[in-house]
């Protein structure tokens, strides 16, 4: 790892597929850049997740730019990507400096940004926060209610079924992971119960052989029509505000054929019992709380508003907070923007207001807009 300066045009906090990407449009418009990295290892955000996890998209879709990955099977597991990452960082010489964990990033004296991180403090003209949306579990305040011989988990924690205590486990959401880790139990042989709102199924099996050639048409759907700019695109964002996203994979039959009990919210604890609203009690020694993650900004010592989503105010990601940009939130363009399909097109847009805001002046804050 090449010792980082004290001082650098641009800090990109971050250095999963988000950070990776802004480092190959930065080094392509050579700029002077540094990626920071909290992990060991390039990819271990991905490592992190659990075992059975693989990825919706094919490789033409789970690929960043310039080089595409080649996985063993037609969708990459977790591991395969995380090494892809690891070895795309090295393929194009990016400056990622693993082990630094960013503290504190705020004004410096000059006008740019003061980065105090684990290996010492750094100043910065632009500072670029790819660090990912899902790094903190949102648990219902009720979890604390519930009887502590009752072993908690959340998506982010669950690895395998070797966390489970024995008896039943119970998943809170329905979503995607939720479903995921109620079929591992399923499988595992615990009696299972999934509970919550059913986010809607996409409407074809993405594994088989008729439902392939579907994932283009879905792809370019979701990076150029479901956008900020189009009708449908806002009506989407708007829905998708607290909510999951349909099932991609799995679907309810998946649910059925596995034993799978599926119950309403979990809306009470009673007697240290989690209670459904449709009454159901189940009897478990596991719950998996599956109920949503945020990102972690709590770094930025900066005035940032929040917008309706609960982010800062930006506008396609460039910040109010003049030098400050973002890359892989939600809907930060497209439904696109927060997965790996999304970025370059985000990526390649920020960096064209880096260069432009370089050589003119600053666009005040009360001009950024708010995505409708």
């Amino acid at each position: 790892m090449r010792a980082l300066r004290n001082r650098v045009d641009t800090l990109v906090i971050g250095g999963g597929q988000a950070g990776l990407v802004m480092g190959y449009y930065l080094r392509e418009a050579e700029e002077d850049f540094a990626i920071l990295e909290a992990d060991a290892r390039v990819g271990d955000s991905w490592r992190q997740r659990y075992d059975s996890l693989r990825l919706f998209s094919p490789p033409r879709y789970a690929s960043l730019p310039g080089w595409r990955i080649s996985p063993a099977g037609p969708f990459p597991t977790r591991d395969e990507m995380a090494d892809y990452l690891e070895a795309y960082a090295l393929r194009f010489d990016l400056p990622v400096h693993t082990g630094t964990a960013v503290r504190r990033v705020s004004r410096s004296d000059g006008g740019g940004f003061l980065v105090e991180t684990s290996r010492g403090d750094y100043t910065a003209d632009r500072v670029v926060v790819a660090a990912g949306m899902h790094r903190v579990p949102r648990v219902p305040a009720l979890a604390a209610e519930v009887d502590p011989a009752v072993r908690q988990l959340t998506s982010i924690d669950y690895r395998n079924p070797g966390q489970f205590a024995p008896g039943g486990v119970l998943v809170v959401g329905a979503g995607n992971s939720g479903t995921d880790i109620a079929l591992d139990a399923a499988a595992a042989g615990h009696q299972t119960w999934i509970a919550g709102r059913h986010p809607g199924q996409v409407p074809f099996d993405i594994d088989s052989p008729s439902g392939r050639p579907v994932v283009p048409l879905v792809m370019f759907v979701f990076r150029h029509v479901l956008t900020l700019r189009t009708p449908p695109g806002r009506k989407v964002r708007k829905a998708q505000l607290g909510h999951g996203v349909n099932l991609v994979r799995n679907k309810l039959a998946d649910l059925d054929a596995a034993g799978i009990t599926r119950i309403g919210r979990i809306e009470a604890v009673v007697d240290g019992r989690p209670v459904s609203a449709d009454g159901v009690r189940p009897e478990v020694g596991t719950v998996v709380w599956c109920t949503g993650s945020a990102p972690d900004h709590s770094f930025l010592d900066l005035p940032l508003r929040p917008g309706e989503d609960g982010l800062p105010r930006h506008d396609r990601g460039v910040a109010e907070e003049p030098g400050l940009y973002f890359l892989g939130l939600f809907f930060q363009y497209a439904v696109a923007s927060e997965t790996i399909q999304g970025l370059a097109r985000d990526a390649r847009w920020l960096v064209r207001q880096m260069r432009r805001t370089a050589s003119t002046p600053r666009t005040a804050p009360s001009e950024l807009r708010q995505p409708a």
